[in-house]
């Protein structure tokens, strides 16, 4: 399902960068799932966490696709184009 994405040549091989969020990691917070930039890895909290990492990550970045990194789960959205991929 890549209909409406426009930003495929910005995924790259990864590694998380982490075993959960990154800044929850470092701030002692808490997150529902995690989510994987597939431009550079970082792993952050979804939109259901209060921390909202991965999102504020593409904001800060512009790094526009995440992958979920749930056990089982492989989809991917775009950001820019509020699609999944």
């Amino acid at each position: 399902m890549t209909a409406g994405c426009t930003h495929l040549d910005q995924i790259h091989p990864v590694t998380p960068t982490a075993n959960g969020c990154e800044e929850c990691l470092r701030t002692g917070g808490r997150w529902v799932h995690l989510r994987m930039c597939l431009t550079c890895g970082h792993v952050g909290c979804c939109d259901s966490s209060q921390g909202k990492h991965a999102t504020g990550h593409f904001h800060e970045t512009g790094h526009p696709i995440v992958q979920s990194a749930e056990p089982g789960e492989s989809w991917r959205w775009c950001y820019v184009d509020k699609t999944l991929v």
